[in-house]
Parts: structure tokens; C-alpha cells; sequence
């Protein structure tokens, strides 16, 4: 396919813009949304057994919710009747509520003993997941606009950006296309094997990228499209409030939970019920709030759909479950939702999209590594300013934000012995970690960052598993191995990561030292210098 070489440098500019002042915000928002595509394995890690009470039979659940009601009668505002094995069959909010991330959310658990009396403790929310879903939509970035993050916002715009980067790399790549689609030329030095790596791993995952980038810009900007959508409804609401009841419902009168269950597994069939919160029962709007599963479906949520009911007349208020009722405007909704989320074909969807998203923070790197060597002076050893600086931005961001969150993952197990605070221990040990690797950038060069933050990261990758191996060897401590398929599985992706992060240290100490004298990575000739120095006095 041939296209003008002035048009195809006008789309490569713009390819290349684009994609060089958002990558940095992106490649934070794919690392963690890959991780975050495991937010329950990651819960169930971090949180210690002993916070969770053990499950009861399921003819017991009235008994045990009633008794919660008798004697704290707290949780009639909001009760969560969780069934899944691991997780204590009920608990309820002392501090904080479900929504939003916060540091110092508390819960009480329930259950019954042998003798069918209430058996209750207290215990932290462990909010790693939650931490790492923050990154994911806002990249860090502190502060609030409206109801939201700020960063939140940021990313909307940079997905917009992300976008036209997509459309504009695709028309000037046409032309070459068939030719080095799967070439892979590491034999022609670093910039021709990156630009290699880019192009392909941005072909064959172009889909997936389209619908990222369009449903972030959808999550980021939903109440300005709706307030646009408002002006066209006039005076009728674009989403019409319930009525209030006029009946006031008393607890006495809820209907045994197996009735409620079936009414959701009557509604939405083939999805198995993960978990119901009651609230508001003593009054006159109650509600069943019904966690719905199935990886046969897209799902609106990220590890659910929703259902809202009224539990005593079982009247269903919203719903996010795909139907044909809803319209063809519900479905593609739904679709895009699910999309993004990852939220169907159960843990092979998973690990897909978690690939996916490591994959694309790799082609935002990748990105700026194009940026970098593209505009390399060959003929002198001093880069110009504006490449050393986006140099180490490069490093200091994408490396700091690793190092930030592997210390979060490291740290969790050790913190649980202490009596802090375990979610402020991660927001200090993130953005210490950020800002220390975005300083030494700066202050000790790229070459230098890369290499000892890529070699922390491995240690702390490594430090996963081992963290098991101690609590295997030294019980005493207090210290909880990982038993659980899902807890060895994320060790054992941490070994792999660690592996990797080790082999791009040696890489990248190996350019540094031994590679080409004017990349703003060759640090050689000033340590050569420096030796001289020194043997001279």
C-alpha cells in the first residue's frame, strides 16, 4: 500500500507526540489495571486467616443474620452475607463504608459457634487491591475534582490522546506492514529491536487498546456526557428516581434469605449469587444488593453484575445483568463495560487480559525508548537536554511506580505483625519509593536508576515466596504462607517477574558500560574518567 511520505511523516509526528506525553500517565494505568485483574487473589494474600470466621451451613444463615440484628443493631444499616469459602458468612461496617478507597475502614465479622451463639470480632479492611485499582485510574496523582480523583480526569484526557496515537500508528505503519510485522531484528541493534517489539505487540493488540482507550475516556468524563444527554431530556430525568414507599418495613418480617437467593437465580439465570448486602431494613426503602457471577456472560462490574431489590417485596429497582429489555443501548453498554473489565471467561479471561495489560505498559516503555534513541546525535558523546530529561522521566516514573507497588506487596506480611496501620504503611511505602526513584533519576542519571531499581524490584519479587518459606519454617512468627491455589499462583508470578527484572538489570548494565558511547545510557566513559581521576592522586 503506498501513501505520500509528507502524509505519512504528518501521521508519524503525530503518532509520536501523542503517544510521547501520555505514555508515562498510561504505562501506570495497564501495569496496575493488569494486576488488578486479580484483586480477589490479592485480598485474599494479603489479608490474614485469622480475620476471617469460618462458614456456616447454609440452612444457619437466618439464624446467624438475626442474632447480628439482636445484638448490634448497627448492621441493620448495611449488612454483607458472603458464601464463598475463605470469607466469613457475614460481616458489617464498624468504620468507612464499600465505597472508595480509604485507609481506615473497619469491619466486624460474624458467625456461629458449636452452640449457635454469635462469635464476633473486629478487624482492618487490607486495601492493597484498592491501591493498586487507585493507580490503575489515576496514576497516582493526588487531589480531587468534583466527586472524583483528579488523576481520573488526567487519564481521560491522555486516553483521548492514546487514542488518536492508536488511529495515527496504524496509517503510517500501512506501507511496512506485511513486511516486518513479526520481525524481531535484535541483531541490528536496540533502537531497530524496541521499534520491532513496539509495532508488534501494538498490531496484534490494537482491539483490545481501542477499547480501553474508548471506555476510559467514557469512566472519565460519564457525568459531562450525561449532563450533554440531560439537555436533551428536558424536564424528564435521564434516569428516573424510584418513588418513596410509603409502607415502613420492619426486620421481623424479611423473608428467609434462601427465598431472596432464589428470587435473583430466578431472574438472572446461569450466575451464582457471590454475595447480598442488606441495608435500611427497618424503614421505608430497604435493599437487597445481590453480587451476581458467571464467566459465561459479560458482567458490567469488574468481578460482578448487580442486582437491586426490595427484599421483602422483591421488587427489582436496577440492574446491570445483560437482557433484551433493556435495549440495544443497554447491551452495548454492557459490552464495553465487560470489555474492559475482563470480566467473562473466568480465569483464562483473566490471565488474558492481565498479559494484555503488561503487554501494553511494555508498549508505552517501548514508546519512549523510541522517542529517545530516535533523536540520538550520533556524531557527540552529550545528548541534548530535552532527551536526557525524558530520559529520566522515563525511568524515574515507570520504575518508581514498580518499585513503589513490589514494596506494597513486600512489605504486607511483616507490617501485619506491627500494629500500624496497614493501608498508610502502602501509601507511604508507594510514594517514598515514587518519589526516591524519580529523584535519583535525576540526581544519579537514568543508566544508573535503571539499574538498581530493576535489580529491588527482583529482590522484592523474590522476597514473595520467600516470606512463604519462612512462615513455613518459623510458625512462631506469626506470619501466614500462601495455601491457597490462587496465593501460590501470585508467588509464583512474582518469582517470573523477579526473573525478568533481573535479566533487564543485566541488560541494561551491559549497554550502560559496554554499548554505544553516545546513547545518553552509556555511563562508561565516566566511570573511565572518574577511575583515571583517582589512580592520578
Amino acid at each position: 500500500m503506498k501513501i505520500r511520505a509528507d502524509i505519512l511523516r504528518i501521521y508519524q509526528n503525530v503518532h509520536t507526540w501523542t503517544g510521547v506525553t501520555t505514555g508515562l500517565l498510561l504505562f501506570i494505568g495497564f501495569f496496575a489495571g493488569a494486576i488488578t485483574m486479580f484483586a480477589g487473589s490479592i485480598d485474599k494474600w494479603a489479608t490474614p486467616p485469622s480475620h476471617h470466621l469460618p462458614q456456616v451451613d447454609a440452612d444457619k444463615y437466618d439464624a446467624l443474620i438475626h442474632r447480628v440484628f439482636e445484638q448490634h443493631p448497627e448492621a441493620l444499616n448495611g449488612i454483607n452475607i458472603n458464601f464463598e469459602a475463605g470469607h466469613s458468612p457475614v460481616n458489617w461496617y464498624e468504620q468507612g463504608g464499600a465505597r472508595g478507597l480509604s485507609l481506615d475502614k473497619t469491619l466486624w465479622h460474624g458467625t456461629l459457634n458449636e452452640a449457635g451463639e454469635l462469635e464476633a470480632h473486629t478487624s482492618y479492611i487490607n486495601e492493597l487491591s484498592s491501591l493498586v485499582d487507585y493507580l490503575h485510574r489515576s496514576a497516582g496523582i493526588a487531589g480531587e475534582i468534583g466527586h472524583d480523583q483528579a488523576g481520573v480526569y488526567v487519564l481521560g484526557i491522555a486516553a483521548i490522546l492514546y487514542f488518536i496515537a492508536l488511529v495515527s500508528g496504524v496509517i503510517f505503519l500501512l506501507p511496512t506492514l506485511i513486511k516486518s510485522f513479526f520481525a524481531l531484528r535484535d541483531k541490528k541493534g536496540a533502537s531497530r529491536f524496541w521499534l520491532d517489539t513496539h509495532n508488534l505487540i501494538g498490531i496484534t493488540s490494537l482491539p483490545f487498546h481501542i477499547v480501553i482507550a474508548i471506555t476510559v475516556i467514557v469512566f472519565a468524563f460519564h457525568d459531562i456526557l450525561y449532563g450533554g444527554l440531560g439537555k436533551l431530556y428536558g424536564d424528564k430525568p435521564l434516569f428516573p428516581s424510584q418513588a418513596p414507599s410509603a409502607i415502613e418495613y420492619k426486620v421481623e418480617n424479611l423473608p428467609r434469605l434462601e427465598v431472596i437467593l432464589q428470587k435473583a437465580r430466578d431472574y438472572a439465570p446461569g450466575h451464582q449469587v457471590k454475595e447480598i448486602t442488606l441495608s435500611r431494613l427497618n424503614g421505608t426503602r430497604p435493599s437487597a444488593s445481590i453480587q451476581l457471577f458467571s464467566d459465561e456472560h459479560l458482567m458490567r462490574g469488574p468481578e460482578a453484575d448487580y442486582l437491586f431489590m426490595n427484599p421483602y417485596t422483591f421488587e427489582v429497582s436496577a440492574s446491570s445483568v445483560a437482557d433484551d429489555a433493556r435495549g440495544i443501548w443497554g447491551a452495548v453498554v454492557t459490552t464495553l463495560f465487560g470489555l474492559h473489565f475482563g470480566s467473562y471467561g473466568g480465569e483464562l479471561g483473566r490471565w488474558a487480559y492481565f498479559i494484555m495489560g503488561i503487554l501494553g505498559a511494555v508498549l508505552f516503555y517501548t514508546g519512549n525508548l523510541l522517542w529517545l534513541e530516535k533523536r540520538r546525535k550520533q556524531k557527540q558523546l552529550e545528548q541534548s537536554k530535552s532527551t536526557r530529561v525524558m530520559g529520566k522521566l522515563t525511568i524515574g516514573v515507570a520504575m518508581g511506580s514498580l518499585l513503589g507497588v513490589a514494596t506494597a506487596f513486600a512489605v504486607t506480611k511483616w507490617a501485619a505483625l506491627t500494629t500500624l496501620n496497614i493501608n498508610v504503611v502502602y501509601m507511604w511505602v508507594y510514594y517514598l519509593c515514587f518519589g526516591f526513584t524519580l529523584i535519583a533519576a535525576f540526581v544519579i542519571g537514568m543508566s544508573k536508576t535503571a539499574i538498581w531499581s530493576q535489580r529491588a524490584i527482583a529482590i522484592l519479587c523474590f522476597s514473595l515466596p520467600l516470606t512463604s518459606v519462612i512462615a513455613f519454617i518459623i510458625p512462631s512468627l506469626g506470619i501466614w504462607p500462601a495455601t491457597a491455589w490462587s496465593s501460590i499462583a501470585l508467588e509464583l508470578t512474582a518469582m517470573i517477574l523477579g526473573a525478568t527484572f533481573w535479566r533487564m538489570a543485566n541488560k541494561t548494565k551491559h549497554r550502560a558500560y559496554y554499548g554505544e558511547t553516545n546513547s545518553i545510557w552509556f555511563i562508561g566513559q565516566q566511570q573511565t574518567e572518574h577511575e583515571l581521576q583517582t589512580q592520578s592522586v
